[in-house]
């Protein structure tokens, strides 16, 4: 649980999730070469065909084609990595395999999964202590791994590969001391709604096998009749946002049945299956820690047109290893929406789970104010506990005057409780004994989730010998470990520290220190003594490293990642500070070509790329993000491929929207998002480094929407690009991004912040590029097939792309160089080589938001 997250997140190790080293080591010109080549023989950007794939100049294909790093995965005891190799994008006929959408779920109806379309095509072990590379025989070929999953005692690993193409779900084993792989079992998976997992013994694994031999019902193709939904009043206003992919009749209905139609069983280790109870549609199954019980929940009917699969009607049981059902925990009802607020939350039971220190206690909390944050009560929630045999009334563990957000389990006089409040941003932690309910709770920690300076950083768990997460306490007992990013005014510096929870006290055991970007990312000893740490800098892709801080020795390498774009191996990269007119400090990260220089060359086209955020104070949004020293990434989906295009680039730009006390932020969104990116372009003037008549703004998603409306109501910018974004607020009316509010209680804002609404004032290029199949609750594809057809309706400059068979973020191969082609077209026609500008009315000003 993150002391300061909203809400928080329990973690057993810092995830070893090491950057994508995109690019290609490939001997490309740099970008300044590019730009100062005579034009007979610089690369042009092709020119626009009406349909069909595209790709886009050498320099940029390369980023897109080059190699991944390998993801590690730390093993239990901390002395073991097992690295999964990521292959580059997939190709668009993997990306259009057969897709089912239902109640917000995406699947494979040939593999019976989750729709993916990355997978890991090789699997080595390597050892911690001498980094020593330990190849695996008899893995399947090809490999396809779509999960994989240490067991508790460290001496298996099972793997579930996965066949797109051919609908192969298989359950596979790997015995660590001889690293030989095996297939366990013959008969096929279905994991739509859950994967591998082992029992505390660790002899056995918990599946869900496929049911239905016959195959799946088919759609119907003749009508049976209409479909209809019905609303008859006299409640209370719910939030109901715009979800995609819902059921939308009776053929849908039994089409969802039968995939999530599942036999839950136990594999042994000897590939032997033990059916656990009867088929059903099982979306949670989970083992004690004792291995007795498992905590089961099951969907029912009926099911609702309006919301997805997760607020549908379920079961919730403990059952014994057979099945048989042993406790009713709850059964909750259809929810079909919530009150208004982004601190709603549903009644009755919520947020069920074991406890992960005791052999077979649950955990819950439940909502006192009916789940609506409108209600003025002193207690929101209540958190319980209930103990096998479950024949006693469930204990009161806390009394929040927040919402719930997780337990860190410790011990039974040790555990942390978190609450939150959206609204307020307020977090708090608790220290709480679970085992004396009693027990007065002492508060560690209370803060706002938006000051990131003082945010006091993540307890670090450990795996117990049953695989439960618990706490990792220091040799005295008291004291436990935290690890954080280390925010602070001279960027982002992480950090272990030494906590004691008795009096409070912490002792700093480790810290990053320049010119490196250093991130604890293990503690491999009770001590703390010996940690892994990924390090990086500017010039330094992300590595792993083994560190002994008793001995203070240097890191010692584990692996050797190359610099995956060598061709842009010296683009500089500076942390900027500026102010706003109304004072408000702005941070970006600013990326200048190879070999440029500010004063001696001259000012550069710039791509700025941005996503506004909500905050409750001047001074939270003030605070500096990222890290000076983080390796300079250069990845296909941002904006910095186009450094290799003589751009320079301006990164994350602040773009805060304030809203202090019972302010709301968006009701003046338009003002201090204009106010933001002219301090930007002021900034980069004043520099030498940007020629503000050639700059682009650009985003995705929220940032898209931004795009929109700096167009709408700026000249600051010759060209947007806006990838997969909304521009109309009517579309989404209750509630967007942080907007609490609906359409009808802040009319005016939602009609204010909507660029479609002042199309006619869009008065520079504008590139909309959008997944034909989106399924993100906001952004719609008609959001930007209306908002081009306006522009292009009032006389305006503006493309529409729309890419097939992608969703919000896109995925293909094939789709990604189009991207890329589109924007570089894009950005030398309209920005690095304009035409002379065309005197322009003002734009109208905007109508004032009400309150």
């Amino acid at each position: 649980m993150s002391l300061r997250s909203v809400p928080s997140r329990s973690r057993v190790l810092r995830p070893l999730l090491l950057p994508l080293l995109l690019g290609a080591v490939l001997a490309l010109p740099p970008a300044l070469a590019q730009q100062a080549a005579p034009a007979a023989t610089r690369q042009a950007a092709p020119a626009a065909p009406a349909n069909g794939y595209r790709e886009p100049v050498a320099e940029l294909k390369a980023i897109v084609d080059a190699p991944r790093a390998p993801q590690p995965s730390l093993s239990p005891r901390g002395d073991l990595l097992a690295l999964q190799q990521i292959p580059t994008l997939p190709s668009i006929a993997l990306v259009a395999q057969p897709e089912l959408k239902l109640a917000g779920l995406r699947l494979n109806p040939r593999s019976y999964s989750p729709s993916r379309f990355t997978f890991g095509t090789d699997l080595w072990l390597m050892d911690v202590a001498t980094g020593k590379e330990q190849r695996i025989d008899g893995l399947p070929k090809p490999l396809s791994i779509a999960g994989m999953s240490w067991s508790p005692d460290q001496k298996h690993i099972a793997l579930n590969q996965q066949d797109p193409n051919t609908g192969g779900n298989e359950l596979w084993l790997v015995d660590v001391g001889a690293r030989k792989a095996r297939k366990l079992l013959d008969q096929p998976l279905n994991t739509v709604t859950a994967g591998i997992r082992w029992m505390p013994d660790s002899k056995r694994l918990l599946v869900h096998l496929r049911t239905g031999q016959g195959g799946a019902p088919a759609a119907d193709i003749i009508p049976t009749g209409p479909n209809a939904q019905e609303a008859r009043g006299g409640g209370a206003v719910r939030q109901l946002r715009t979800y995609q992919d819902m059921l939308r009749s009776a053929s849908d209905e039994r089409i969802f049945e039968h995939y999530l139609h599942v036999q839950p069983a136990l594999v042994s280790l000897d590939g032997k299956v033990r059916n656990v109870g009867k088929p059903g549609l099982y979306v949670g199954l989970s083992p004690s820690p004792d291995g007795k019980h498992l905590l089961s929940q099951r969907i029912e009917r009926p099911y609702s047109y309006v919301v997805p699969m997760n607020f549908f009607p379920r079961r919730i049981e403990v059952t014994d290893l057979d099945g048989k059902v042993l406790h009713e925990v709850a059964k909750l009802p259809l929810f079909e929406g919530l009150p208004s607020g982004n601190d709603a939350t549903t009644t009755g039971v919520r947020s069920v789970s074991w406890r992960s220190d005791a052999p077979a206690t649950l955990v819950w909390a439940e909502a006192q104010d009916g789940g609506d944050p409108a209600k003025q009560v002193e207690i929101r929630d209540h958190v319980y506990l209930q103990a096998a045999p479950f024949d006693k009334a469930p204990v009161l563990l806390a009394k929040l005057g927040t919402r719930y957000a997780g337990i860190d389990w410790g011990r039974g006089d040790v555990a942390l409780l978190g609450e939150y409040w959206w609204k307020t941003r307020k977090v708090k932690s608790w220290k709480i004994a679970p085992d004396a309910p009693q027990t007065a709770p002492k508060l560690v920690f209370d803060g706002s989730s938006e000051d990131r300076y003082n945010d006091p950083g993540n307890p670090v768990s450990e795996r117990d010998e049953n695989g439960f997460a618990r706490l990792k306490f220091a040799p005295d007992g008291k004291s436990i470990y935290l690890i954080g990013d280390g925010a602070s005014s001279e960027g982002d510096r992480p950090f272990l520290d030494r906590w004691n929870l008795d009096d409070n006290s912490k002792q700093r055991l480790y810290r990053s220190e320049a010119p490196y970007y250093s991130d604890v990312v293990a503690v491999l000893d009770a001590n703390a003594d010996k940690v892994l740490i990924t390090r990086e800098s500017p010039t330094e892709p992300s590595n792993l490293y083994r560190l002994d801080l008793a001995a203070k020795a240097a890191p010692v390498a584990l692996t050797a990642f190359p610099h995956p774009t060598p061709q842009l191996k010296d683009v500089k990269k500076e942390q900027i500070r500026y102010k706003r007119k109304d004072g408000v400090e702005l941070t970006a990260n600013l990326f200048l070509p190879p070999g440029f220089q500010p004063g001696r060359d001259k000012p550069l086209p710039v791509l700025m790329w941005a996503y506004p955020g909500e905050f409750k104070s001047a001074e939270a949004a003030s605070q500096v993000t990222g890290s000076p020293y983080r390796f300079n990434a250069i990845s296909y989906w941002g904006p910095h491929p186009f450094l290799a295009r003589g751009f320079a680039v301006l990164d994350d730009p602040s773009m805060p929207i304030v809203g202090e006390g019972d302010k709301e932020p968006n009701d003046t969104y338009l003002p201090q998002l204009i106010a933001s990116a002219e301090a930007a372009v002021d900034e980069l003037e004043r520099r030498g480094i940007g020629d503000r008549n050639r700059m682009a703004v650009g985003g995705h998603s929220y940032g898209a929407f931004m795009t929109g409306n700096l167009l709408a109501h700026t000249r600051l910018f010759k060209a947007g690009i806006a990838r997969s974004g909304a521009y109309n607020r009517t579309l989404t009316p209750f509630g967007f991004q942080a907007e609490e509010r609906n359409f009808w209680d802040a009319r005016d804002t939602y009609q204010t912040m909507s660029p479609f609404n002042y199309a006619n004032q869009v008065k520079d290029a504008l590139l909309i590029i959008h997944g034909e199949e989106d399924n993100n609750s906001g952004t719609f594809p008609i959001q930007s097939e209306r908002m081009f057809a306006a522009v292009k309706g009032l006389g305006g400059t503006a493309r529409l792309v729309m890419l097939p068979k992608e969703s919000h973020g896109y995925r293909a191969r094939e789709s990604i160089l189009h991207m890329l082609a589109e924007t570089d077209a894009w950005l030398e026609e309209f920005v690095k080589n304009p035409k002379p500008a065309q005197p322009a009315a003002a734009p109208a000003k905007p109508a004032e938001a009400k309150k």
